[in-house]
């Protein structure tokens, strides 16, 4: 941020330099001038870049109030949601730079396509599967259970794809299918409605699943809701090394 000085001597509204990724994965940098402001999020800084300079500007947004996730970006370097992120507490040089997130492809300036990540749900065998019909009674389950609690210690994942952008070995690996899908394969096996235990079980473990992870843990440092998909994973192989008995129900 810097502030000017007019010929009168008097204080002039501060600013903040911005730069902005413009275009698609061929694109380039653009840099702006915005006021800052006290309290002003990175999204309130993408959407007055908008409003006053670049009209076709393109980013994602809903709620603003980190709920949704879909304003996720790459701040200084870092996966972030936008509208939870001070401007104050990422400009440590002054400078605000935002781009799409990484490891996905590049649609339009800070819009990203998020069809690969979407995808490695099914390929991880994330995808709850019943056993009980409209018909029948919903089955019981136990809130105190261990195994209950497991799963909702990872239920709480919204789909923004910041740990998947954070991930290392999806940026070597894009046939990995990265920690969010993997965390939702962990709340799978440990609910006791799913009767596809077996078919998650394989997929989590096929090519390019848990064990390509490195336990790095980018996907717990980023998360923004403080999930552990490291320990969800880390969840999954023990199963696997404890020769714990998985067959479906179904």
């Amino acid at each position: 941020m810097s502030t000017s000085t007019n010929p009168a001597g008097e204080q002039e509204t501060a600013t903040l330099a911005v730069r902005i990724w413009r275009g698609g994965e061929q694109g380039r940098w653009a840099e702006y001038r915005v006021a800052a402001r006290e309290n002003q999020t990175v999204l309130d800084v993408v959407t007055e870049v908008q409003r006053t300079h670049e009209p076709s500007l393109a980013y994602r947004f809903a709620c603003r109030v980190g709920v949704c996730g879909s304003c996720a970006m790459t701040v200084n370097g870092q996966p972030r949601w936008t509208c939870r992120t001070h401007v104050r507490k990422v400009t440590g040089s002054g400078t605000l730079v935002i781009e799409p997130l990484r490891n996905l492809p590049r649609i339009k300036d800070l819009v990203c396509d998020l069809e690969p990540f979407i995808d490695t749900w099914q390929k991880a065998g994330a995808t709850f599967k019943g056993g009980r019909t409209r018909h029948e009674p919903p089955h019981r389950v136990d809130p105190d259970s261990p195994a209950r609690k497991r799963a909702d210690a990872a239920l709480q994942c919204i789909n923004c794809a910041v740990c998947y952008s954070a991930c290392d070995v999806v940026h070597w690996n894009r046939s990995y299918v990265g920690p969010a899908a993997l965390n939702r394969a962990w709340t799978l096996m440990n609910d006791v409605r799913h009767v596809k235990r077996a078919e998650t079980f394989d997929r989590a473990f096929g090519r390019d699943g848990c064990g390509s992870c490195h336990s790095q843990g980018n996907c717990v440092r980023f998360c923004p809701v403080e999930l552990n998909p490291a320990g969800s994973i880390a969840g999954l192989k023990r199963m696997a090394f404890t020769g714990t008995e998985i067959r479906d129900d179904g």
